[in-house]
């Protein structure tokens, strides 16, 4: 029997992202999904994110009805079984039968009939809906499908209650949030059939509550763009100099919101990776943004920017609702592999800075490996550098009417930008001013 066209493509997703450590979001996003109409690439992405999402408690699910370990199972076979989980367990208008016979007929399509008995066997036994998933009252790393040594972490730093709010945030679909460069953008929508209401952080900002803003006028003609407000509000906190650097720009978005904020700017975006490169460019196309291929541990420059935004590669532990592949990808050696990396380029970026200019670090990492710590390394290296108070910063913002939150304190930690997921409703992103004296 054929598969349908949503299942296959989801199926050919989720094992590239096991297989070839592909990115989702990328994939969700990419030809694979052309031929597809408009429900059917709706239903791939739910499928694709939910057993992203979902993993260990789908996996908890159906492991009671196998004699083979998870780890000893063909990836084919796994993803079968973690597709037709989810299903049973979360999309109640989809019949059984239809879950399991397709759910068969990928493993026999992937060459593994030998298999097939088995997963028809296994999906029949699952209870229907949630009811074979782990319990609420388990904690939230086993309720909402986080490693352990991840939520352990968070319960620690920011008490068991953030912890809690991070990984229930995790596990929905992130709301679409938008930057506006035209101060008529919520009217202009509405008059499309896609209806906005203003950001919680910032005055340009729009979020999305109905409709399908990637098929608006001003989003094709590049008048608004689709941007978390986490990431609008650390591109923010560039806002003044006649030379900027962002040297770890790709993908661009937040190059971009520079180019906007400081028309009158020369800005330099870099990123290591031609491709990349050439993709920063479709992202940021302003006329005064130079894109360069170029590592920024090595970049041809001397002292000349009056602030450097060091938007660092990081474990992305902050954007799990978008990314959730990421948990389980993620290790807690990869943090220490990081932050050396980041020192790395944070020292690097710092030569760059004018004297009594600034630098900008940030990460969408949640982990203090990445974050202070990596700060106050540099700063200890280097003394004529010295953090700027987030509280004046954030201060400056809303008295400029670019910050329009009233809770300062709640984005502040110590002398840092902070937002965290679920309590800020945006994805989690770090931020250090740093002057040169």
């Amino acid at each position: 029997m054929p598969v349908s066209p949503a299942r296959s493509a989801a199926f050919q997703i989720l094992m590239r992202v096991e297989r070839d450590s592909a990115y989702a979001d990328e994939l969700l996003h990419s030809l694979l999904l052309e031929p597809l109409s408009q429900p059917d690439r709706n239903l791939t992405t739910e499928m694709v994110m939910g057993v992203l999402r979902w993993r260990s408690a789908l996996d908890s699910a159906f492991t009671r009805f196998l004699s083979t370990p998870v780890a000893k199972l063909d990836l084919a076979v796994l993803t079968a079984l973690r597709m037709g989980t989810y299903q049973i367990a979360f999309l109640d208008r989809i019949p059984r039968h239809a879950i399991v016979d397709e759910s068969v007929e990928l493993v026999k399509q992937a060459r593994k009939r030998s298999a097939a008995g088995m997963v028809n066997a296994v999906l029949r036994k699952l209870p229907p809906g949630r009811a074979g998933l782990p319990l609420e009252d388990a904690g939230p790393a086993i309720a909402c499908a986080h490693p352990a040594w991840l939520v352990e972490r968070w319960i620690a730093q920011f008490g068991r209650e953030t912890a809690a709010k991070i990984c229930q945030f995790d596990q929905q679909t992130p709301v679409t949030m938008l930057r506006c460069r035209d101060d008529d953008a919520q009217r202009l929508l509405h008059a499309e059939g896609i209806e906005c209401v203003p950001g919680a952080l910032l005055s340009n900002a729009l979020k999305v509550t109905a409709g399908d803003v990637t098929r608006s006028n001003l989003f094709r003609s590049g008048r608004i763009a689709i941007q978390d407000e986490g990431s609008q509000l650390v591109a923010a906190l560039v806002d003044r100099g006649n030379r900027i650097l962002d040297c770890c720009a790709a993908p661009g978005g937040k190059t971009a919101a520079l180019a906007d904020a400081l028309p009158l700017a020369y800005i330099v975006a870099a990123d290591i990776h031609a491709h990349r490169a050439r993709l920063l460019r479709k992202m940021a196309p302003q006329t005064n943004v130079e894109v360069i291929a170029a590592d920024a541990l090595q970049l041809p420059f001397g002292a000349e920017f009056d602030c450097v935004l060091a938007d660092v590669p990081c474990s992305g532990s902050g954007t799990l609702a978008r990314n959730p592949e990421i948990k389980w990808k993620l290790t807690p050696a990869d943090l220490i592999d990081l932050q050396s990396r980041q020192i790395a380029i944070l020292k690097a970026a710092m030569k760059h800075v004018a004297p009594a200019g600034r630098l900008v670090y940030s990460t969408c990492s949640l982990e203090r490996e990445e974050n202070e710590q990596v700060v106050e390394a540099c700063l200890q290296a280097n003394a004529d550098y010295t953090i700027v108070p987030m509280a004046e910063e954030l201060a400056r913002l809303r008295n400029a009417g670019m910050l329009v939150s009233m809770n300062l304190n709640g984005l502040i930690s110590g002398s840092y930008l902070r937002t965290l997921p679920g309590v800020h409703l945006c994805d989690g992103f770090f931020a250090a001013v740093i002057a040169r004296r």
